[in-house]
């Protein structure tokens, strides 16, 4: 079954793509005006537990996880293998309930897929038979949003980002970098304010990696959207993060939170690399993960 949460808001598909009718519903909290309480982080995360039913019992994934985001920060979660960072994605995208705590977007509490959450996964889920533009506009089409406002939003996204002259092209046609483009482009299409990215770089060769990392770093801070990025690599995440939260083995826990200053005139994911705290970073996480080979 294609996964195509990068553009799905209120499609009438499953689950993962809201297939199962999951309906997109806040419950939000009145202030003392009687309207809509909005707080000052777009994503809030308190207590957080989620526990799954086995053949082998109760898996008890993520335990009293907690931490706050702030709109226009970039995010990046990294933890050993198997902890439950994917797991956190879906709770955020409203994918999945928690089995406890309290999720907020915005200061509304979510239940159901948010219309605020974008979803990038590790491949891109361009579909063959269909042209660049086709795949940019699918979400739109979907959610039945596609109008001449939101086409020339997509029209000034491709030629802002490189790949209008490209638009009647068919994926194999584009490199791999030029693929993760096009996704992103996708996502922004519908206009989240939130992009969850699992992982989303994995699929590429390094050297390809680097320079998609750079491009998809630029195109987040563009268009000021607050980005969460899930990574195993260590160095991806302190070139790319305003902070790092490091996790425990599962059932995860929140081990520690890293304010990334780098002395960069300019930062970039690459220029970051060659900062003198790099390495410090770098070597305080990998202790933190604890992995044994």
């Amino acid at each position: 079954m294609p996964i195509i949460l990068q553009f799905c808001r209120q499609s009438p598909f499953p689950a993962v793509l809201n297939i199962m009718g999951t309906v997109e519903v806040f419950q939000a909290e009145d202030d003392i005006t009687g309207g809509l309480r909005l707080s000052q982080y777009i994503v809030e995360i308190h207590n957080v537990g989620m526990k799954y039913q086995s053949l082998n019992g109760e898996i008890n994934a993520i335990e009293n996880v907690s931490f706050n985001v702030s709109e226009g920060e970039f995010v990046c979660i990294v933890g050993p293998s198997g902890c439950g960072k994917s797991t956190l994605l879906s709770l955020i995208s409203g994918l999945l309930t928690p089995t406890s705590g309290t999720i907020k977007i915005n200061g509304r509490k979510i239940s159901g897929t948010s219309q605020e959450v974008g979803y990038m996964l590790q491949k891109d889920h361009l579909f063959d038979w269909r042209t660049i533009y086709e795949n940019v506009i699918l979400g739109l089409e979907i959610t039945k949003t596609l109008n001449p406002e939101s086409e020339e939003r997509v029209k000034k996204l491709l030629k802002t980002y490189g790949l209008y002259e490209f638009r009647n092209k068919y994926p194999d046609q584009l490199s791999g970098g030029m693929r993760q483009r096009a996704a992103l482009i996708r996502t922004l299409a519908t206009d989240p304010k939130i992009l969850l990215l699992d992982e989303a770089f994995s699929a590429l060769d390094y050297q390809t990696r680097l320079a998609v990392t750079e491009d998809i770093y630029f195109i987040i801070k563009n268009e000021n959207k607050t980005a969460i990025l899930v990574t195993h690599d260590i160095a991806e995440s302190i070139s790319m993060a305003d902070r790092v939260i490091v996790l425990t083995k599962r059932p995860a826990l929140v081990k520690n939170i890293h304010t990334i200053n780098l002395s960069c005139e300019k930062r970039t994911p690459l220029s970051s690399r060659e900062a003198p705290e790099f390495k410090v970073y770098f070597n305080r996480i990998w202790k933190e993960l604890d992995i044994h080979v």
